[in-house]
């Protein structure tokens, strides 16, 4: 089985809501926290890792890592 992370820089994240609205499976899968404004995914089972989301953020807050991807993904980020 794969691992899917989604990482949402939340220092990027305004909370607009089209990572939601252009999700097919939005609503089971995002959320919008209204005390914090910013977005949320989980429930990841549903996730088609079709990364529309990602595509569609208009801050460029959020990111699709898959598989084993997700370590490397970390220690590219901590050596730019």
């Amino acid at each position: 089985m794969f691992e899917l992370k989604i990482i949402i820089d939340e220092d990027k994240c305004t909370g607009c809501g089209e990572c939601r609205e252009a999700c097919p499976k939005g609503g089971k899968i995002w959320t919008i926290d209204r005390k914090t404004g910013k977005a949320a995914a989980s429930n990841l089972e549903f996730c088609h890792q079709c990364i529309i989301c990602a595509s569609k953020c208009p801050e460029g807050a959020i990111r699709i890592i898959r598989d084993d991807n997700y370590e490397k993904g970390s220690e590219n980020e901590k050596n730019p």
